[in-house]
């Protein structure tokens, strides 16, 4: 069963739009489908959600990323292939 729809206008710079529709189409998505498939990987509620009282083993903290350094804009658009694996998974910058 389908989930209900709401129908909703936004404006957006031309630029943008443009950028939108070609991502959609290398998605293989229509624009919908990609705006909607967009906002609901950012607009996900802080994963993972734990207890305040919750306490992360410091042998568990000791497998974390030191200093993990997200890529620049020019560097995902210097390398395409980066830029998709980092679009394809959910990370926008």
């Amino acid at each position: 069963m389908e989930t209900a729809r709401v129908s909703t206008i936004i404006r957006l710079r031309p630029e943008l739009l443009d950028r939108a529709k070609r991502r959609a189409k290398q998605s293989h998505l229509s624009l919908n489908a990609f705006v909607e498939r967009t906002l609901e990987r950012t607009c996900e509620p802080e994963w993972p959600v734990f207890p305040p009282d919750f306490k992360v083993s410091d042998e568990i903290l000791s497998f974390a990323i030191k200093d993990f350094k997200y890529p620049t804009r020019e560097e995902l658009e210097a390398d395409p292939r980066l830029a998709h694996i980092w679009e394809e998974y959910g990370y926008e910058g």
